[in-house]
């Protein structure tokens, strides 16, 4: 894990995006997010963080870019923010088709997440 995100390439395309409430201070849910996006990486990938703005970047083989963000939202709460972001820079449409099974399975994906970020 790293704590400088890789610069977006300048051919991408977002693929899916999703946001979701939590009741608990950006502070914690970003730290939280960082341990599951470590664990989740043993697998294979890379993680980048930016504590200052509360960013994570997940990179996967040759076209996934996973971006996620912690923005405070109202007095106590927190907005986490996943983009899934292809970026293949040859053959950009094999990305869009390699990503059929990740953006199926990703709501489902997100709303999993969502719970574990909420339980210290």
């Amino acid at each position: 894990m790293t704590d400088a995100l890789p610069a977006l390439p300048e051919h991408h395309t977002v693929l899916r995006s999703f946001a979701g409430h939590l009741d608990a201070g950006p502070d914690a849910v970003f730290n939280r997010l960082v341990v599951a996006m470590a664990a989740g990486a043993a697998g294979g990938g890379n993680v980048y963080t930016d504590r200052d703005r509360r960013m994570v970047v997940l990179r996967r083989g040759w076209w996934y870019r996973g971006e996620y963000q912690v923005l405070p939202e109202d007095e106590t709460g927190s907005l986490v923010q996943y983009e899934i972001v292809n970026v293949a820079q040859v053959a950009p449409w094999a990305g869009s088709w390699a990503a059929a099974s990740v953006l199926r399975a990703s709501p489902r994906a997100f709303q999993t997440l969502l719970t574990g970020l909420s339980h210290p």
